[in-house]
């Protein structure tokens, strides 16, 4: 992990923060790893006979990846995508950081307000929102909400007449592999009009966001749509409307596999705020990042229950040059918390090795890995070579922190993952501002 700062600290340590609120994480000493944490978990899985799938949670990368925000963009406060992970451990270490949070439902507000979030660390960024869940938000004091559309500014008006809203536009978002842009934003051209509307229903305008799309492949998406936002500004302060905030959504990596990183977005946000939005413009920048903090966080931990070693019939089928092919079937799939390879074309490959110690010289063999479901859609890999696996054998996965755990279900009556949060004591001890 890569050594660096803290953040600006007070004298009160996430120890006792955590502490009081009894919160289920580990606390590492200094002689214990994270691999040695996975190690024990999976000998008391063999000792009580169990296969059920768990995660290690690495809370000190969340911390690694807020200094590394911090310095790479510091005009831009991180509101935190929720729907992304919502691991009790993360939000709460997230809020000490002093995050705020994106959430999208009055279940998400929920969340984050038992953990300790106020109602100001809140945007309410979703611009379909239900009735009831814009009445619970008044009541809540949750008052910054996103808006798209004349009809979700006459449930605001008629719910929350004193929300601060957010237009949200549409943007290019054609280069990610996610697009949002079809379902969510209003068009340049529609603009005007929606903040007319607002005048006369006497709701208040307070900013503008937008998202390129999860798994963003070109930064100068980003620099085009902040340019587009200026002139929704202008446009709103024409109209009399008080601009004070920009919301530059999310979309960042989460990883280093990733063939764009993080300090090449970052690069190009800072030029195209500095330019559009200068520091002494009085504009606060926030963004929604998800993937960015929890991503490679998280490792998840399966067991191989099944095999099956099979021959020219299926390598026939998968063109394969070697005449054996390996089967296995492991207790999680993408029904539970591998469902990115259904629903993340953000995360389209899993790459599973071995926990147990791989000497060079074993043979690989073509392996097909399936989930433990009865349904043949849960496939976790193909074509994918490996040294020779047995029933009883854990295989581990790197990168599983975004829309895993929040997405998955439990088909089939296979157990969810349980997630294992784990802080070093260094992190513990670390003197942090959570105001």
């Amino acid at each position: 992990m890569e050594k660096d700062t803290a953040p600006a600290s007070t004298n009160t340590s996430v120890m006792d923060v955590l502490f009081t609120e009894k919160c289920d994480i580990e606390i590492l000493d200094a002689t214990k790893s994270i691999s040695d944490f996975m190690d024990d978990k999976i000998k008391e899985r063999h000792s009580v006979d169990s296969e059920v799938p768990f995660f290690v949670a690495n809370l000190d990368d969340l911390f690694q990846k807020h200094i590394r925000w911090l310095r790479n963009l510091p005009r831009v406060k991180p509101f935190y995508a929720v729907k992304c992970n919502s691991t009790p451990a993360v939000i709460r270490v997230l809020r000490i950081l002093g995050t705020g949070f994106d959430c999208a439902s009055k279940g998400e507000i929920e969340l984050a307000l038992s953990l300790g979030a106020t109602p100001d660390q809140i945007i309410y960024a979703h611009t379909t929102k239900p009735q009831s869940h814009i009445k619970y938000a008044c009541t809540r004091g949750v008052d910054m909400m996103t808006f798209d559309s004349e009809e979700e500014l006459l449930k605001v008006s008629a719910c929350h007449t004193k929300a601060k809203l957010v237009l949200r536009i549409s943007v290019d978002d054609s280069k990610s592999a996610v697009r949002l842009n079809q379902k969510f934003g209003a068009k340049l051209s529609k603009v005007e009009k929606l903040l007319e509307r607002c005048k006369e229903l006497d709701l208040e305008v307070m900013g503008v966001s937008f998202h390129v799309g999860s798994g963003c492949t070109d930064s100068s998406a980003y620099r085009q749509a902040i340019e587009d936002a200026r002139h929704v500004f202008d446009t709103a302060i024409l109209l009399g409307f008080q601009m004070r905030l920009l919301d530059i959504g999310g979309g960042f990596p989460g990883n280093e596999d990733f063939h764009i990183q993080f300090d090449e977005f970052s690069e190009v946000i800072s030029e195209a705020l500095d330019e559009f939005f200068p520091a002494d413009s009085g504009v606060q920048v926030i963004a929604e990042p998800g993937r960015y903090y929890v991503e490679s966080a998280f490792t998840l931990a399966v067991n191989v229950f099944a095999k099956k070693v099979v021959m020219d019939d299926v390598t026939e089928i998968r063109g394969a040059d070697s005449d054996t092919v390996m089967m296995y079937y492991i207790s999680d799939g993408v029904y539970g918390s591998i469902n990115c390879l259904l629903n993340d074309p953000a995360h389209t490959n899993v790459a599973p090795y071995l926990h147990r110690v791989v000497d060079s010289s074993e043979r690989r063999y073509q392996s097909i890995i399936w989930g433990p479901t009865c349904d043949s859609l849960d496939r976790v890999t193909d074509t994918y070579w490996m040294p020779e696996v047995h029933v009883g054998d854990w295989l581990l996965i790197d990168n599983m922190g975004a829309y895993s755990v929040s997405v998955s279900s439990d088909f089939n009556g296979f157990d969810k993952a349980h997630v294992y949060p784990v802080l070093s004591a260094h992190t513990w001890n670390m003197n942090v501002s959570h105001s």
